[in-house]
Formats: C-alpha cells, sequence, structure tokens
C-alpha cells in the first residue's frame, strides 16, 4: 500500500491558526500555573500544620523494618496518599486542560472513556516507577545516610539508560499501536537515510496518533536494539516524502550528534549538584532542626519533593537552553544531510499549523518554557542556511 502523497504548495502560516495557537498556549500557561500553585499549597499544608508528621503516625502500624530505619511499607503507603490524593484534587484541572480544551480547539479525538483509560494506565505506572524510586531513596537513606544521593544518582543513570532501551517495547505500546510502515518506497527512503546517518535501526513504523489527536509526530525511538523509526499516521497523509524525510533526518541527527547521550549525562550531573543540595537541607532539617526522628522517616517526604520541585524550577531555564542548542544543531544536520531547505520550511511550517505551535512565542515565554526553537527561528534558520549555500556557491 502506498501513501497517498498531497501535492507540494508553497505552504504559509494560517494566520486564523495563529490566533488559535496563542489563546491554547495562554490557557495552557495558566492551567500549568494553577497546577503549580495547587501543589505548592499542599506541600505547606503538610510542612506546616503538622499534617505530614500526622500522616506518618497513622501509618505507625506499617513500620516494619527489614533493615534498621527503613520502613518500607510505611514509605510506600505515604507516597500513595500523596499521589491519590493529589491525583484526585487535580482532576478538574486535568480533566479541562487535557480532554476539553484540545477537543475545543480540535487537537483531540479520543473518547472519554479512551482519555480515561490512559489517564489510568499513567497513573499505574507512576505509581510503580515512583515507589521504585522512592523505595529505593529511603532504603539508601537508611543504610547510607552520608552517601546516599551518590548512589541514588548512580542508579538512576543506569535506569535512564534501561528506559531509553526499554520504552519502545513496553512503555509506548501501552497507549500506541505500532505496525510496520506499508508505504514500500517511503520505508526505502527513510531506511536509506539511517544508513547514511550510520544509524542501526529495526525498522519503520507508524503509529496510529489519529486515534488520539489531530497532531502529527515523527521520531527515532529507543536506544541500541530497539532503535526505530516511527511516523504518526497523522503525517502520512499530510506531508510530502520529502518532508516527512527531512523531518526524520532532524531525528537522526540527535543520533549523529550522541544527543541522548548528552542529555543523559548534562541530566545527571544536574541530578548530582540537586541531590547533593537535597543532602544538605535534609542533614540540616534533622540533625540541626530536628524537624524529624531520622534521614528515613517517612514524613521527610514532602520535604525532599518540596526541594525537589524548587530545584527543578531553578534548573528549567538551563535544561531547556540547553535544549534548543541540541535542536537547533539537528536542525541543521538535517539541512546539510538532504539540502532540502524548501521541504524543511513547508514541513515546519505544516506542523505549526496543523499543531497549533506558536510562531513567535515571547522571548521570555521560549526562554523559560521552550525545548525547541520557535518555529519562526527554525525558518530564519533554514533561510540563513540558504544564504551560506548561495555565498559559498559565489566564492
Amino acid at each position: 500500500m502506498e501513501t497517498q502523497i498531497p501535492p507540494q504548495e508553497n505552504v504559509q502560516i494560517d494566520p486564523e491558526r495563529q490566533r488559535k495557537a496563542k489563546e491554547y498556549a495562554r490557557i495552557h500557561r495558566r492551567l500549568s500555573f494553577v497546577g503549580l500553585c495547587i501543589g505548592l499549597i499542599g506541600v505547606c499544608v503538610l510542612l506546616f500544620t503538622g499534617l505530614g508528621i500526622w500522616i506518618r503516625d497513622l501509618l505507625h502500624p506499617f513500620s516494619w523494618q527489614p533493615i534498621a530505619d527503613w520502613y518500607p511499607l510505611q514509605v510506600l503507603f505515604y507516597l500513595y496518599i500523596l499521589i491519590l490524593a493529589n491525583d484526585i484534587i487535580t482532576l478538574p484541572l486535568s480533566y479541562y486542560g487535557r480532554f476539553v480544551l484540545p477537543h475545543r480547539y480540535g487537537l483531540s479525538t479520543m473518547t472519554l472513556g479512551a482519555w480515561t483509560g490512559d489517564r489510568l494506565k499513567g497513573l499505574v505506572l507512576t505509581l510503580v516507577f515512583d515507589a521504585l524510586v522512592v523505595e529505593l531513596i529511603y532504603a539508601l537513606l537508611a543504610w547510607q545516610p552520608q552517601t546516599w544521593w551518590i548512589w541514588v544518582a548512580i542508579v538512576l543513570l543506569l535506569f535512564s539508560v534501561l528506559a531509553a532501551n526499554l520504552a519502545p517495547v513496553l512503555i509506548f505500546p501501552l497507549f500506541y499501536k505500532f505496525r510496520p510502515l506499508e508505504d514500500s518506497e517511503l520505508t526505502k527512503r527513510l531506511l536509506a537515510l539511517a544508513e547514511r546517518a550510520h544509524t542501526r535501526v529495526r525498522g519503520v513504523f507508524t503509529f496510529e496518533m489519529s486515534r488520539k489527536t489531530t497532531m502529527a509526530n515523527a521520531a527515532l525511538m529507543g536506544l541500541g536494539n530497539t532503535r526505530r523509526i516511527v511516523v504518526g499516521d497523522t503525517m502520512l497523509d499530510r506531508y510530502t516524502p520529502d518532508e516527512i524525510e527531512v523531518v526524520l533526518a532532524h531525528e537522526l541527527g540527535h543520533h549523529v550528534h550522541r544527543d541522548i547521550w548528552k542529555l543523559i549525562i548534562s541530566q545527571s550531573v544536574l541530578m548530582v549538584v540537586g541531590l547533593y543540595l537535597l543532602n544538605l537541607l535534609l542533614h540540616w532539617a534533622v540533625e540541626t532542626q530536628h524537624y524529624y526522628m531520622s534521614m528515613s522517616d517517612a514524613a521527610t517526604l514532602p520535604f525532599l519533593l518540596a526541594i525537589t520541585g524548587v530545584l527543578g524550577l531553578i534548573v528549567l531555564p538551563i535544561t531547556n537552553g540547553y535544549s534548543r542548542l541540541i535542536e537547533y544543531q539537528a536542525d541543521e544536520y538535517a539541512l546539510q544531510s538532504t539540502g532540502m531547505i524548501e521541504q524543511f520550511k513547508s514541513a515546519m511550517t505544516r506542523l505549526a499549523n496543523q499543531n497549533l505551535a506558536e510562531v513567535e512565542p515571547s522571548p521570555i515565554i521560549e526562554f523559560l518554557f521552550y525545548s525547541h526553537p520557535s518555529i519562526r527561528k527554525r525558518l530564519q534558520h533554514a533561510d540563513e542556511f540558504a544564504k551560506r549555500i548561495r555565498l559559498a556557491q559565489l566564492s
């Protein structure tokens, strides 16, 4: 089966779609701010009203200790109380922001039942993975109270690598159906593109984005023996093969530049610094201020969450700035490796129109919250690349 190829026309930014994109982005930022305030209020209530200590005392019957000062059941139930309470409190916000609003702006195709099912799957994964991480942290707090943060950083680094490898075969199939791409010509083009980038992939797949959204996406997914090219079905019937190829060339640029490893290492460095600061503050709270009974006291969980959240907000502009840099470099690779300047621009324009992406957000919003350069900057990048090519040809 061959994909129906749309005509190659002069694609322009749709002013009406941009008006909606600005509205949608503004509302989402406000909802994010409300969610942040809810989390802040919740943590403050737990820390300053004694509620956090009361929950710990309530769970005293579960204070079994496999090793000294480690209470795995108490920690687990404390964590689940916090997760489920937050999930219930923020349910109206989540329903409006992730179901009502995307439907209002034509970005979602999900039924309420499907949305609820995905939300429950996400909650189960959160309960499982968060429990593993938190239990690891508290076991190390009890066993190695001085060096726990080093061991946590090492384990989380290994977990990041494992998650990148297993996500395409264990996690994403829970939410999307994948199947081999039926368009043989496009498959050959994308496999040839991967070969030119010296990248081994398991194949080219399409996934059913249309069952959930009208937005488009494509990616190089996985690590090592699970790496594969994936293209959303919402892209196949709206983009030319050249446009799809240049989008995937961008994704392959990340592999060529070893960006996944760069991100894992850079995030690990920030994580080590954050965990060290967290270690200092926790020792201060326990040993100097005597707020808690021990380092592994389950009641320290809101304290750890509060400090982690603050540190996360502080480093967010740094991580986003680095992400924008590597995305710029991946765009450069796509332009150099394919030479498809106009196709790159038309693909970016289609994505902006289809996904309701703001073409030119305010500089402060882009600096704080954008992990990719704005569409306007990516289009300008393509124009600058074309200018460099012309100058090189003249010289």
